[in-house]
């Protein structure tokens, strides 16, 4: 039998209409006026077709307009696929081709990036149209799907990720029964809606009842001055994100009222949450992915010290194995991560196959490489599909970007394999220097050796004025090579 469980937003506005739900930094709407909205929204959508089980694309910036838009799909019980709004018009087109998205709800300077028969409506002409009858899902069924979400396709096409209404669900409970509730919690919401670092946060607030402040676009020295005066308490955040935020908070230290950073996006490097520790700042690691409805492994705040570099352990209700060539792997064996709970998806959009090769027996296998220690903590090496493997040797380009990141004159760094007559592959690394240093690539290479195996020192290293990343600040190490210059002057 289905879990069933109340509409979440009609639940929340009843239970407590008059709490801080949205915050824009220009308007601000309780949970009772939230409701409000977006039933004339859905009604709205209602008026151009929009009918329970339809895909209906999102294609926005963050704004409270596109949370309402979210919101009233699932009151009518429409799938909301969310679109990556820096996406390529052809990337946008083949997802709603795949998809089978029967219309497309966009941003008035985004609308024109749909170059397809399909339908577009501007977010202000569905505001201004009129509303139509339409029957609300009180409750929400846990095996529905609520969203999709398109991986970013490192390996051949992407694939859309089937997230139900239950993997939100248990997704906002075990975060919750990490880093507990607290009455004042408001979350900044400054990672995109569109990638499930940002809609979950969304999910969250809900189900919470706790406030969000939407930044339609990350901005460092605002992030800083909403925990300065008190106005969040809790903030998604990247690697990129982080080390821009600690360089513009300078000799500054957060209030108490701040209490968690929660570091995704992949590995990251020592040196940062070190100086993070030395400011007091709260950062929690974290690992996840768009499969597993934002996080699956969080470092509870009594390790953030003891394990510094660790993901931490699973979410409550979650479970987590590493796997090397059909075994268990031994403690500090890598191997690929193997995660099974209630917020891992049923399965990928149209693609029957490829959800029978990632879920095997209930459990979901990542692609990702890692080991746990003595005590079951994890730590993410690399991405299977970024291992470089040089001379039967193996080497993930995120400890060798610690390395490179912890050196004063780097501000960036991406490490990718290149073809090698002798080795196969090896390490090359791309450096953005910090403003007013300098340092050649001989130093760096020289600075690698002291601290890493002859085989992980970068062959080659190229300067460059910015490194390819996501909307979620995610670095591409796909693209890096495409950053090689024709006269290849590395060194």
């Amino acid at each position: 039998m289905q879990t069933v469980i109340p509409n979440w937003l009609i639940q929340r506005a009843f239970l407590t209409p008059q709490r801080p739900a949205v915050d824009d930094g220009w308007q601000k709407k309780t949970f009772g006026e939230l409701h409000e909205s977006v039933v004339k929204r859905a009604r709205q959508l209602a008026g151009i077709g929009v009918r329970q089980g339809d895909i209906i694309a999102v294609l926005m910036r963050n704004s409270i307009a596109m949370v309402e838009t979210i919101h009233a799909l699932h009151y009518i019980g429409a799938i909301a696929l969310l679109q990556n709004i820096r996406l390529t018009s052809h990337e946008l087109v083949w997802q709603l081709n795949d998809s089978g998205a029967v219309c497309v709800i966009a941003d008035e300077k985004l609308a024109d990036l749909v170059k397809s028969d399909i339908r577009v409506v501007t977010i202000n002409e569905l505001a201004a149209l009129p509303e139509t009858d339409v029957e609300f899902q009180s409750h929400y069924h846990f095996d529905d799907v609520a969203t999709i979400m398109y991986t970013s396709g490192t390996t051949g096409k992407p694939k859309g990720v089937l997230q139900t209404y239950g993997n939100h669900w248990w997704s906002a409970i075990g975060s919750a029964l990490n880093l507990g509730l607290h009455e004042n919690d408001c979350w900044l919401a400054a990672v995109p809606l569109f990638h499930i670092s940002g809609l979950s946060i969304m999910m969250r607030s809900v189900i919470y009842g706790m406030g969000m402040y939407v930044m339609p676009s990350f901005d460092a020295q605002k992030a800083n001055d909403l925990i300065m005066d008190g106005k969040v308490t809790i903030m998604s955040v990247v690697t990129a994100m982080l080390q821009k935020m600690l360089a513009d908070l300078g000799e500054r230290r957060y209030p108490e009222t701040f209490r968690c950073m929660l570091l995704g996006g992949g590995p990251a490097p020592k040196p940062l949450l070190e100086a993070c520790k030395e400011k007091g700042i709260p950062v929690y690691q974290t690992y996840g992915m768009t499969e597993t409805a934002s996080q699956i492994v969080t470092l509870a705040p009594e390790y953030s010290l003891t394990k510094l570099g660790s993901a931490g352990k699973p979410l409550f209700p979650a479970q987590l194995r590493i796997e090397k060539d059909g075994q268990p792997a031994r403690p500090y064996e890598a191997g690929e991560i193997v995660v099974k709970g209630p917020n891992v998806t049923k399965g990928y959009l149209h693609r029957e196959e490829a959800t029978k090769e990632a879920i095997r027996d209930g459990w979901f296998y990542t692609g990702d490489i890692g080991y746990v220690d003595e005590d079951g903590f994890l730590y993410v090496l690399d991405r299977r599909s970024d291992l470089i493997i040089s001379g039967g040797e193996n080497v993930y380009p995120a400890e060798v970007e610690a390395v490179l990141l912890s050196h004063e004159a780097v501000e960036e760094a991406g490490v990718t394999g290149i073809d090698d007559e002798t080795w196969g592959q090896v390490p090359c690394a791309f450096v953005k220097q910090k403003s007013g240093y300098s340092v050649t690539a001989e130093q760096l290479k020289q600075f690698c050796q002291e601290r890493l195996a002859k085989y992980k020192v970068p062959k080659q290293i190229y300067f460059v004025d910015q490194l390819p990343r996501n909307a979620s600040q995610k670095l591409l190490r796909r693209q890096l090579k495409s950053l090689i210059p024709n006269d290849d002057n590395g060194a």
